[in-house]
Parts: structure tokens; C-alpha cells; sequence
């Protein structure tokens, strides 16, 4: 803060870093650091002998300070012919090669720390010359007299990082055939001791007489644009707010790029755990990437108050993280500091952040919100390198990319057994892969893939992390355990609360339990820590408005999701239902009819409105089955059905199905209807009994019972089907995949209600079936 600052004045800065230090260091470690450091202690004496003070020098990089523009590129251009032609006599390819930037702006020195905007500027200019190269600012080029022979090129102007401006960058070479000016002798203009003595005493009397006003204008303090608090896209927090913007990755290799992701996101979660800071969450913040942005667009963008920005550079096992804190509504940065450590105390830097910000906004820490309390990491550096790899690739969210992470976390697993945070990312993949019909591309089945699931999970939970508890609470969820899923969720809300899924996923299982109101306010917690949320968290919104009963704003939030996703079909059976509520026929016909339309699109061949109700309202789900009948309600408002009662078969062959839960998991019952183990199916089947198979054809294909006809329950079982299949008082036998799957015992409802009498439940289904060890078919 202003306290801390010894000084702010204007200055020339000289950046350098060697270009390509991983690539060297990976040839050889040992001699690629001797190289480098040789190569910064011939650059020192060179910017020395040109009047400048070298201000940091650590791993790769170099910061200098100079007085005057033609001092800080002499220097440069010295050392570059010296180190060429040092270069030039090594006899193997480990040559470090470094590349400078020199731009002229306001420096901060705190805590023996340079920083500001001259320091930011530096480097982004440096990112620009050419490995053995020196770019410099327009402001720089000004400087420069005439009379020196510098040949400099036009570069035009350049976006930068951090910068609204474009900023005009110049190419430095020296003349062809010129030589490099050599240090000027200032001892000629030395002052006195007794001048000296003189202007210093006329200095103090200034500072003390001046003091105040400065404390209070801080002229050495950088100012940005103000925000403007009513432009703001929603009201500022009464609790301190904060968004972290996604660091830069200063390494010279880019493929680093993950590491300085992977910390932001550390960071973002540290500081969700502090009591009485808002923190905006990481998806709202890392739209911003690679965008020049100003604190003040990112803050009335998002309805914050303070902007945190930094870099991250990585040379081995070095780290250091550069951080300013800037109060946009001020537009003045409270604080810039710059952390080093080996990557092995990475979290220990991270605190160190964390506890500085805190301190900055006069928030206490407390052992809860000191940013490690339920995060388990690991101490194998290369460890966290292949998780943060892998969950760059999960953060993505597509099916090549998720499946692109397994080995990644495989092998942040293999580095650590223990590695908390890898087993739940596992969990992670494979729920996704169970959830979104992903089995194929892996090679396995429904089965297979979720019981991976519950496999890493239950490791994950050894050394519980928010990402563990939210994958237990959607499998919970899934078995109809809203409750318990609610206490696994509020775990791992617990634990990283700025993470706006995890409210959504608070939401649906709010609504599940049957408590709409409380799931209304989760949705929109979602949805003010990520400003960019995606659809899915509307549909959790207008859900939760739907079962409140108010109709007319869930249409409005129903109907801004089908302007978003047109081509969704729950979104018009969910918005028949509304608008049947409120007697919106005309509207309520249309949402029908545009449903039919995408159905018959997708060739669904049984999946009528009433059964995209069940499928899609999942029924099993609720705590209280009857809880989602407002939504079959409005649905025959709508005209959906006959009558004022539910006479349509979907909703029959749903009151033959009842749900129980056991100790481990789901599992189904059908009135009237026998179930039989995986012996007796065997006995049918050699007698020639017809077993119907209702999962989907691409799992039908991988393996099932010989012999077994596959009608799949969503696709392809109807009435018509069934009856081309097997006689109505022969015996048949449904099944799918395991006691948690509802689709054979909704088969068998089926079969019952149209007049089967003789149907049997195979509830093991195919898992049964296979761990018995019979015979497996497969097309």
C-alpha cells in the first residue's frame, strides 16, 4: 500500500530473458544454467559500464533500471556483439540466446521490489525482438539522438497484453559498418560534497512540507480508468469483491501456458475460502484470455471492485509470480509484489498471495480461509504438472479432450499413488463419459464406465477435494439420494466456493428434495459469480421458478433458452407445460409442435411429449414422486393428453414402477411383474424364451446374451415392435444394464400394460449376466 512505497518516478526499464530456456535446460540442466548465468554476468558488467543498475537477476530473466534511452541500448548492443561472438566459440548447442526489450514508463520499488507499468511494458516489448534481438518503445525511439548509429525499424503499432493503447515498437540494430558508442565518463558532471549536502536538505524540506499532499494524491502510485459503479452489470457486493484475471505465462516456452492456468484457478479457490470476500469464479474470469482488457470493462463487467493481475515465469524448478492489486473503482493499484520459490513450495507461494491480498483488504484470515483447508495437493512437482496438463484438457469440456486427459491423470497417479485431486478428476472423466454416451470412444460399457466412477471416487475420498465431493453428489443424485447429495455438495461448496457449478448442481438436487425456493436462490448465486454462465444454468432456474409456481418468469427463462439452444427439445416440452399453466393455449400448441418437429428430426420413434415428461423430469429422482406432477399437469392443460386426469400410457406404465434405495444404490420394482437372477435366465434361455435387451444398439454391439433381440427403450421398443417380436402370452424377459437401470423396468411396465402375460424382470441385467461367467455374444 502507499505506506510501503519508497519511491515512484519515471524511468527507462531493460527486460531480457533467454529465448527457448526449457529447450536448453532439457539438453543438459547443469550446463544450460551455467550458460545462462554466465551470459547475465557478462550482461550486468555491460549495463554497469553504461550508468544502469541491474534491479533483479533470477533464473532466466533480467531487469535493469537506467537513466537515459541511449545508455540502456549502447549497453545492449555491446553485449549482444560480445555474446555473439562468445557464442560463436562453443562447440555444442546449449547457447543461450537473449532477447531484450526496453520501454520507458513509471516504476515502483517496495519491498527491494521494482515494479509498475515501465516494468509490464519491458516485457511485452521484449516478447517481440528476435531471439538476439532488442525491440524498444516509441517513447524510447524519441529519446534517442539523432547523431547515434542505430539502425531502427518501423515496426507499427502493437496490441500488448495489459495495454489498451496499441503501443508503436521499433527494431534496434547497430549501423553497418559503425561502431558501438562506448560509455560516457560523467564524472565531469559530479557534484560537490557540499552541493550535495545542499540539494539534500532542500529535498527534505520539500518532502516534509509536501507530505501530505502526496500521501493523499500519491503521484507515485499507477492509476487506470475509474469504473463507473452505475455502469456496473450488477450492484457491487456489500463484502469486498475481487476477479483474478488469468495469469500470463512468462516462461519462454509457451507450452507452459497450462502451469500459469492451473495457478490462476489455485488461486481463484484459495480465495473463495476467505470469510467475507466475494470472489467472481474462474469460468467468468478466463473469457478474458489473450483479450487487452482494462480492469475497468473486467469490473463493471462482472460487478467487482478490486482486479487482480499477474504472471507466472518457470525456468526447472524455479517460480516466481508477479501479482498488482488494482481498486478499479479508484482506477489506483494498491499493491504490486513479486513472489520466488522452487516449484515444490508453489502452494506456499500461493498463500503467501493469498494472505497479501487479505491483508490489502483488511479481511482476518481464519484457519478456514487460509486457502489450504481442504485442498490436498501432492508433493511430486511432476505430478502437478500432469494433473494441471490433464484438466486443461477436462476444463475444456468436449469429448476428444476429456478422453485426451485420462493418461494425464494416469500418469500424475503412477508420480503419486496418493494424489487426491488426480483420483477425483478421474471420477470426473468417467461420469462424464458414463452421463454423456461417451462408452464407446473408450471402449467400454454403461456398466463398466460407471462402476470406474464409483471406483475412483471412493480413492478420491481418502483425501477428500471439492472436485470429489461434487462427483459423489451427482452419483448420489443419480441413485435418487437427493438429500445425501445435498450434504456432499454443501462439502464441496465448503471447500471452493467461488466454483459456480457446484451451486447448480446444489440447484437441481434443492429441487429433487422438493425445496424450489432455496434452488432458485443457488441458481442464482450461479449465476452472479459467472456472468458468462451457460444454458444449463437457466434450465436449473427456470425449473426451480417452474415448481415455485411462477409460471410467467419461468416462460421468460424457458423461452431465452430455446432463443440460445433452438434445437433442444426438453426446453419446448418444458415450456408447453409452463405455458399450459397459465392458459397460454395458443402458445403452449406451438411449444408442442416445435418439440414433435426436433423429435421426428432425431427419429425418436416413441418418445412422446408425455415420456420426454418422465425422461427428462425423471421422476425416480424426487424425493416425493408426486412433487413433479405440476409439469404433467401443465402439459395436459396444454392438451398434451386426454381428459383432466393423466389417462395417456406414459403415465400407466409409470405408477407400475416404484423406486427403492438400498445400500448400494438404486434399484427398481414393477407390480405384477417377477424378477429372476441370472441362473434362471439361463435355464429360459436354453429353453428358447425371447430376452429382450432395451439398452442402446452401439452397447447391444460390444456384448450381450446370445440369443438376446435389442429394442432399444427409447428408440425402438413401441407397441407395434414388440409384437413382431413375441406372442402376448409367451414368456419374455426384459433387461439393460444392472439393478440402478430403469429402462427395463420400465419395459416390463410397458409389456404389462399392453397386455403381456407372462413377463419377466432380469434386474442384474447383462453385468449379472457376464459376472456369472456365461457365454457373451457380439456384432
Amino acid at each position: 500500500m502507499a505506506k510501503d512505497r519508497i519511491s515512484g518516478t519515471l524511468a527507462v526499464i531493460l527486460h531480457a530473458d533467454v529465448a527457448g530456456s526449457t529447450r536448453l535446460v532439457q539438453q543438459d540442466e547443469h550446463l544450460a544454467h551455467e550458460r545462462i548465468q554466465g551470459a547475465f554476468r557478462r550482461f550486468s558488467n555491460a549495463i554497469t559500464q553504461y550508468h544502469g543498475h541491474v534491479r533483479e537477476l533470477r533464473g532466466d530473466a533480467l531487469l535493469a533500471e537506467f537513466e537515459r534511452a541511449s545508455d540502456a541500448v549502447a549497453a545492449v548492443l555491446a553485449f549482444q556483439a560480445d555474446h555473439s561472438n562468445h557464442n560463436a566459440q562453443l562447440n555444442d548447442n546449449i547457447r543461450a540466446t537473449v532477447r531484450v526489450g526496453i520501454a520507458m514508463g513509471e516504476v515502483i520499488i517496495a519491498d527491494n521490489t521494482v515494479t509498475g507499468e515501465g516494468v509490464v511494458l519491458a516485457q511485452r516489448v521484449e516478447q517481440l525482438a528476435e531471439p538476439g534481438g532488442l525491440c524498444i518503445t516509441g517513447a524510447i525511439y524519441e529519446a534517442l539522438p539523432q547523431r547515434l548509429p542505430f539502425d531502427l525499424e518501423n515496426l507499427g503499432e502493437q496490441l500488448v497484453k495489459g495495454f489498451d493503447d496499441p503501443i508503436r515498437v521499433y527494431r534496434v540494430e547497430l549501423s553497418s559498418g559503425e561502431s558501438i558508442p562506448p560509455p560516457q565518463d560523467r564524472s565531469r558532471h559530479e557534484l560537490s560534497p557540499r552541493k550535495r549536502r545542499l540539494i539534500a536538505a532542500i529535498t527534505l524540506t520539500a518532502l516534509v512540507v509536501g507530505g501530505a499532499a502526496s500521501y493523499w494524491f500519491k503521484p507515485w502510485t499507477p492509476r487506470e480508468e475509474p469504473a463507473s459503479v452505475d455502469r456496473m452489470a450488477f450492484p457491487l457486493p456489500e463484502e469486498p469483491s475481487i476477479a483474478v484475471l488469468p495469469f500470463d505465462n512468462m516462461s519462454a516456452d509457451p507450452e507452459q501456458e497450462f502451469f500459469a492456468d492451473g495457478m490462476t484457478e489455485d488461486l481463484i479457490t484459495d480465495l473463495s475460502n476467505i470469510v467475507g470476500l466475494f470472489v467472481i469464479s474462474r469460468n467468468a474470469t478466463f473469457t478474458y484470455k489473450d483479450k487487452p482488457i482494462k480492469p475497468r470493462q473486467v469490473a463493471e463487467d462482472l460487478g467487482v471492485r478490486y482486479v487482480l493481475e499477474g504472471s507466472v515465469r518457470r525456468v526447472g524448478d524455479q517460480v516466481r509470480i508477479n501479482v498488482q492489486l488494482i481498486d478499479a473503482v479508484t482506477g489506483f493499484h494498491l499493491w504490486a509484489k513479486r513472489y520466488d520459490g522452487l516449484q515444490t513450495d508453489v502452494f506456499g507461494l500461493q498463500d503467501k498471495v493469498v494472505g497479501q491480498i487479505a491483508a490489502a483488504l483488511e479481511i482476518n484470515l481464519t484457519t478456514a480461509g487460509t486457502g489450504r483447508h481442504g485442498r490436498n495437493e501432492t508433493d511430486v512437482a511432476e505430478a502437478y504438472d500432469a494433473f494441471l496438463e490433464g484438466w486443461e484438457l477436462y476444463r475444456r469440456d468436449t469429448r476428444d479432450d476429456t478422453i485426451k486427459s485420462i493418461p494425464l491423470f494416469e500418469r500424475a497417479l503412477e508420480l503419486d499413488p496418493d494424489y487426491g485431486r488426480a483420483y477425483a478428476a478421474l471420477a470426473g472423466v468417467y461420469w462424464r463419459i458414463t452421463d454423456r454416451g461417451w462408452r464407446k470412444d473408450v471402449g467400454l460399457l454403461y456398466m463398466e464406465a460407471y462402476n470406474l466412477t464409483k471406483d475412483y471416487i471412493a480413492k478420491a475420498q481418502a483425501q477428500a477435494t471439492s472436485l470429489a465431493y461434487s462427483i459423489s453428489s451427482k452419483l448420489l443424485a443419480f441413485d435418487g439420494r437427493s438429500n445425501d447429495a445435498l450434504v456432499e455438495i454443501e462439502r464441496a461448496i465448503a471447500l471452493e466456493r467461488s466454483n459456480p457449478d457446484y451451486y447448480i448442481i446444489k440447484s437441481w438436487n434443492l429441487i429433487y428434495a422438493g425445496r424450489a425456493e432455496e434452488a432458485e436462490e443457488n441458481a442464482r448465486l450461479a449465476i452472479r459469480i459467472n456472468p458468462n454462465y451457460p444454458p444449463s444454468y437457466l434450465h436449473a432456474l427456470g425449473r426451480a421458478l417452474f415448481y415455485e409456481g411462477q409460471y410467467v418468469e419461468a416462460a421468460k427463462v424457458f423461452k431465452r433458452i430455446a432463443s440460445q439452444q433452438p434445437d433442444r427439445e426438453v426446453t419446448y416440452m418444458r415450456l408447453a407445460a409452463t405455458y399450459g399453466q397459465l392458459g397460454r393455449l395458443e402458445e403452449a400448441a406451438a411449444a408442442v409442435s416445435k418439440y414433435n418437429e426436433l423429435v421426428a428430426k432425431r427419429n425418436y420413434t416413441s418418445l412422446t411429449v408425455q415420456e420426454a415428461a418422465i425422461w427428462f423430469e425423471d421422476t425416480y429422482l424426487f424425493e416425493d414422486e408426486s412433487y413433479p406432477e405440476p409439469m404433467f399437469e401443465g402439459l395436459r392443460k396444454a392438451g398434451v393428453s386426454e381428459g383432466a386426469a393423466p389417462s395417456a400410457e406414459g403415465f400407466y406404465y409409470r405408477a407400475l414402477v416404484s423406486r427403492h434405495i438400498g445400500q448400494t444404490g438404486r434399484y427398481f420394482d414393477v407390480e405384477g411383474v417377477p424378477k429372476i437372477d441370472a441362473t434362471a435366465v439361463k435355464v429360459l434361455s436354453d429353453r428358447g424364451v425371447i430376452i429382450i435387451d432395451v439398452r442402446d444398439a452401439g452397447t447391444y454391439a460390444r456384448g450381450h446374451i446370445p440369443g438376446a433381440v435389442n429394442l432399444d427403450l427409447n428408440l425402438v421398443l413401441t407397441k407395434e415392435n414388440l409384437a413382431k417380436t413375441v406372442n402376448k402370452n409367451d414368456e419374455v424377459i426384459f433387461h439393460c444394464w444392472g439393478k440402478a437401470c430403469k429402462y427395463s423396468a420400465m419395459a416390463c411396465a410397458k409389456a404389462a400394460l399392453w397386455g403381456y402375460t407372462r413377463v419377466q424382470y432380469f434386474d442384474g441385467g447383462f453385468p449379472a449376466w457376464k459376472a456369472a461367467g456365461y457365454d457373451i455374444a457380439t456384432h
